[in-house]
């Protein structure tokens, strides 16, 4: 998934308000670089999530490739079980 800048900020408003809701945090900090913190991880998450498409990508063409085409195969069905199996290995949540 691609989010611009402006919703990767949203975002890192939305949950460092809820940690604050929530008394789950001590802003040692400031929330500056709470809220830089959190986006960089969101960045880092959705890169990851990006590298982990591209990587399956290959591996289906490759996939296909092997088995001469791949006539009669659910492309996408068979993109997903590859997507699943190395985030699981990478430890991605999708």
């Amino acid at each position: 998934m691609r989010l611009r800048d402006e919703q990767i900020a949203r975002l890192a408003e939305k949950v460092l308000g809820e940690l604050e809701r929530g008394a789950l945090i001590d802003e040692k900090q400031g929330r500056p670089a709470l809220l830089a913190a959190i986006r960089g991880a969101i960045d880092a998450d959705l890169k990851a999530e990006q590298a982990l498409e591209r990587d399956a990508e290959q591996l289906l063409e490759q996939s296909l490739r092997g088995m001469g085409g791949g006539a009669g195969i659910d492309r996408h069905k068979m993109l997903k079980m590859i997507k699943d199996k190395l985030a699981k290995e990478r430890k991605i949540v999708l």
